[in-house]
């Protein structure tokens, strides 16, 4: 739609109609739009969902709009329930959240734990998210890990909330691609029973909507969009190349014993370099169909220019012209750890090494205390 578009806004929740970007707030097809001109009944696509079926569809902010909503929140008397992506915990890390939610409390919620292996306990996961928030300036409450697409301890999450909430109301916060918003329809099939459980507005002065969900005290609990993180891995790979390496079942650790100057592609996505250290056993965790492939490190840069697109998949040879270039980060290991390429897995390296991480220009490579 052109310009008739912002003199339409959906009734449910007052963003304006568009038909162009699905992911963004207003989004209608234009069927939709005629049809409901004619019915005087006009919602976008998100609200029409909510309605009729009880889903909610993830909306993403810009970085200005997101602290806009953070500060709105910090001047509420809120419970803030965090949501971060256990596998990419720290691609879904809000930078600064601590100083923008004031006095209200925060619980660490960490969505995904089914993909991690089982035989990583989870008092001693619960502990790493807790230490690993604390280093980002957070002091969480309480950590609850849960698996929204399974519908695992999303009861106890619940529970968790009453204990800590008192006389609040709930707001649920979390970047883009973290399940938030599948987290949020667990919880309405979990309250489900209410004639026109959910009802949408939107914050004073600006176009974000807001999910709310009553709570028997007459409080709500309250989905807010999702912060879009530029250098999330989601954001340089097609739909397509990302479903080939975001895991959607238990990941399976793969051992490589490696020499001095060898090479690990991870696909063409990424790179990693065995630079300095004794003759190891480095573990990688990552989607389990995504291809490995080792070779010499003197040989690697013509390898791969050789073979990405092809042998080093994703990305595919339609995505090269649009894939980022890849860019070079080197860690000296001085305790066991995790090096992190953020959105795609990680590789477990011992001390006293010295390692490179290549990733996609604007993807963030980083060094982390091992998890496991």
């Amino acid at each position: 739609m052109s310009e008739q578009d912002d003199q339409l806004r959906c009734i449910g929740c007052g963003a304006i109609i568009q038909s162009t970007d699905p992911a963004a707030p207003g989004y209608t097809p234009k069927s939709a739009i005629e049809k409901g001109l004619a019915n005087n009944e006009l919602y976008c696509q998100r609200c029409f969902r909510l309605r009729h079926y009880n889903e909610i569809a993830p909306v993403s902010l810009s970085d200005d709009d997101f602290l806009k909503l953070l500060s709105q929140i910090g001047q509420s008397k809120a419970l803030i329930v965090y949501v971060v992506d256990i596998f990419d915990f720290n691609g879904s890390l809000i930078p600064g959240l601590h100083r923008f939610v004031g006095d209200n409390p925060i619980l660490l919620v960490g969505n995904k734990e089914d993909l991690l292996p089982h035989s990583l306990r989870r008092p001693k996961l619960r502990d790493w998210i807790r230490q690993q928030a604390n280093r980002a300036g957070l002091r969480p409450i309480d950590t609850v890990l849960v698996s929204a697409k399974k519908n695992h301890q999303i009861d106890q999450l619940l529970d968790t909330i009453e204990k800590y909430r008192g006389d609040r109301d709930v707001y649920v916060v979390g970047v883009t691609n973290v399940g938030k918003s599948t987290l949020i329809n667990q919880i309405i099939k979990l309250r489900t029973g209410v004639q026109d459980l959910i009802t949408t507005s939107r914050f004073p002065g600006t176009t974000l909507d807001e999910i709310e969900i009553p709570l028997d005290d007459g409080h709500r609990l309250v989905d807010t969009p999702g912060i879009i993180h530029s250098h999330q891995m989601a954001h340089v790979l097609s739909p397509k190349a990302l479903k080939l390496v975001a895991p959607q079942k238990e990941i399976k650790p793969r051992t490589y014993q490696l020499n001095p100057e060898q090479t690990l592609f991870l696909g063409g996505i990424a790179r990693f370099d065995y630079l300095k250290g004794e003759r190891v056993g480095l573990v990688a965790y990552f989607d389990n169909n995504l291809m490995i492939h080792r070779t010499k490190l003197a040989n690697a840069d013509r390898f791969y220019e050789k073979h990405v697109g092809e042998l080093l998949t994703p990305p595919s040879e339609d995505d090269l012209a649009t894939f980022p270039s890849l860019e070079r980060e080197e860690f000296r290991v001085h305790e066991k750890s995790d090096i992190v390429f953020e959105g795609l897995g990680w590789i477990t390296v011992p001390a006293g090494t010295t390692v490179a991480a290549w990733v996609p220009k604007g993807v963030a490579a980083l060094i982390r205390r091992a998890m496991i």
